[in-house]
């Protein structure tokens, strides 16, 4: 069996990145020091899949500021190719505020552990993403074998919408993570936009909370009837099982036991462990079982990025039994004292 996301792959994540200015725990209000770190979407997947082996690009616009060349740079000592970056001249670099809970009681702090974000993005660089952006790709998007967007992309812009919707001409697959975000969405309309790109792509990933918010059912049967056209189609819930349909071959995946540090990210590393574990030619249960410990890494670390276990560490553990996929504890496996 070949590692983690054979270097044979290749894959272009498109959409926008984001600075981090995470806050001392605590109302925001009383923070008087930020902690700088990279974000998004497509980011943060294509940072899961430079680790796992996969030749991972990233096409998007920054400004042409410090925080463009900040994220340019994270992105590219991660391993991941940025060559396809655009650097706006006219407008900034997204960005957002992570608030963090300490369960002071104070009326505006959250319970400890928890998070909230504040997005500064209109009218962002990555908002100006356009179809000529994608032809200018064209060499990159061509050799691809893989493309992977997701719908806060389609949410920032006409424009942004257009760039996802040519992705469906390149050669390779295409990947679509519904990642629905309704403070986004102020022209067109999110139900049906996101169901056309659910449509057009080969791999479809969504949570049954926002599936069912967006096209009224999380229903994993329901959402295969409803979207038949991906061949995979995989529904995450809050039970913590991983539902996924490869044609109509349906399997249900449990999580890891873990204690979660943090929420933030764990859908874009379970999105790129499970790419990487396609993209090998495994099978639904261990793609998805790659894309469950990748989500562990970004859940017991703090910061969007995950921490993932070595390599042959990981393919030890996707190629467990079932009774002992289910004995693991990723804590200890992280040496995390519980």
């Amino acid at each position: 069996m070949r590692s983690p996301g054979a270097a044979t792959s290749r894959v272009v994540c498109v959409g926008e990145g984001l600075v981090v200015m995470v806050a001392q725990p605590g109302p925001l209000e009383h923070s008087d020091t930020f902690e700088r770190s990279a974000g998004g979407a497509e980011a943060n997947v294509a940072r899961v899949l430079a680790q796992l082996d996969v030749e991972a690009f990233w096409l998007s616009r920054v400004g042409d500021d410090g925080f463009g060349r900040y994220l340019t740079e994270t992105l590219r000592t991660s391993g991941v190719d940025t060559s396809a970056v655009i650097v706006d001249e006219t407008r900034t670099t997204g960005m957002y505020v992570k608030e963090r809970g300490s369960g002071s009681g104070h009326a505006s702090d959250l319970p400890a552990g928890e998070s909230r974000m504040t997005y500064f993005r209109s009218g962002s660089a990555a908002s100006a993403l356009c179809v000529d952006d994608i032809v200018g790709a064209t060499s990159i998007l061509a050799a691809a074998d893989l493309v992977h967007v997701s719908g806060i992309t389609l949410a920032l812009s006409d424009t942004a919408r257009e760039a996802a919707a040519a992705l469906a001409s390149s050669p390779g697959l295409l990947s679509f993570d519904l990642n629905h975000r309704p403070r986004l969405w102020t022209t067109g309309s999110a139900d049906v936009v996101l169901g056309e790109q659910v449509r057009r792509s080969d791999i479809a990933l969504m949570g049954a909370d926002e599936a069912h918010a967006v096209f009224g059912t999380g229903d994993p049967d329901a959402l295969r009837v409803l979207f038949p056209e991906p061949r995979r189609l995989v529904i995450k819930n809050d039970a913590h099982v991983v539902v996924g349909f490869d044609g109509a071959e349906r399997v249900d995946v449990p999580a890891l036991r873990l204690s979660v540090v943090e929420k933030i990210g764990a859908g874009d590393a379970f999105a790129g462990g499970y790419l990487a574990g396609v993209l090998r030619g495994d099978d639904q249960q261990r793609a998805i079982r790659l894309g469950h410990l990748c989500a562990a890494g970004a859940l017991t670390a703090h910061g969007d990025a995950a921490h993932l276990l070595p390599l042959h560490r990981l393919d030890t553990l996707v190629t467990s039994s079932d009774e002992e996929w289910s004995r693991i504890d990723y804590d200890a496996e992280r040496g995390i004292a519980v």
